[in-house]
């Protein structure tokens, strides 16, 4: 499908005095982190032509663009998903925008499922590589005012910003894992033996995000860091039910704090 990306832009310029160099999308239950930001101007997406609404629980919809940590920056409070019958393209629409606006840097968090038996309900995993379980947003013709037909993917998360999070989290005390997020379209929870052949393929927590927007992220040349708000732990088959979307929200809410303390001071040192 054909997007006016350049009418998006030209709409969130007009009412913006700064160049943000760094976005951030906020997802489930992690919204509530766009009030640390300063100096603020809320862009709400239903007022951005052609641009789509989030329909998400705990997902409010708007463009914050201020102040974090003496830095421009542009939070997404809300995102898009595939499960609720946006393209792909219209999923990533944001990062193409992002892109547009010179924004070189994205930080993308998500609330996600345990598979890893060592994950608990509240702990924080920094993404040091993905598994895609959708289709590739860049299948179709390629826009090579973005990127290149065929970009690498070996440094999807990069390198030298995930050491400075395990860093920062050792300075400020907290136990954060590191592992491989696999996304799925949603929006059924997994079942048993889905959570137990990702398992052994090599994943550590699961969500219905955040892979197709870190591809484009990447074809646009940006450098890219990825956290998870482990949001319920491992089951098995003698287990009762743990997922229920209010759950979700409520454990992302208080693993929140960690996860902003971190992109905060993180964005205080990014040069």
């Amino acid at each position: 499908m054909n997007i006016n990306y350049k009418e998006c832009v030209d709409y969130i310029k007009s009412k913006i005095s700064c160049t943000p160099q760094i976005a951030i999308i906020l997802g489930s239950g992690l919204g509530n982190l766009a009030n640390e930001i300063t100096d603020v101007t809320v862009i709400p997406y239903s007022d951005i032509p052609n641009f789509p609404t989030s329909t998400a629980p705990g997902h409010k919809g708007n463009f914050i663009v201020g102040k974090l940590s003496g830095k421009d920056v542009i939070a997404m409070q809300g995102r898009f998903h595939y499960y609720e019958g946006y393209s792909l393209q219209q999923v990533t629409l944001p990062v193409r925008i992002f892109s547009l606006l010179n924004v070189d840097t994205l930080f993308v968090t998500n609330a996600a499922g345990g598979i890893n038996f060592d994950y608990s309900t509240g702990d924080v995993m920094i993404i040091k590589d993905h598994i895609g379980m959708m289709p590739n947003p860049l299948i179709g013709p390629n826009d090579s005012d973005f990127g290149v037909r065929f970009p690498d993917m070996s440094n999807a998360y990069d390198r030298e910003l995930r050491k400075l999070a395990r860093q920062i989290a050792e300075e400020q005390g907290v136990d954060i894992k590191e592992g491989v997020y696999i996304n799925v379209t949603g929006p059924s929870f997994e079942t048993v033996a889905e959570v137990n052949f990702f398992r052994m393929v090599g994943a550590d927590a699961v969500g219905m995000s955040t892979v197709p927007e870190v591809i484009v992220a990447r074809h646009c040349g940006m450098r890219v860091f990825g956290m998870s708000v482990i949001t319920n732990e491992a089951t098995n088959d003698t287990a009762e039910s743990v997922y229920d979307e209010q759950s979700v929200l409520i454990e992302a809410d208080k693993a929140a704090t960690k996860v902003m303390n971190i992109v905060k001071t993180m964005i205080s040192r990014i040069k």
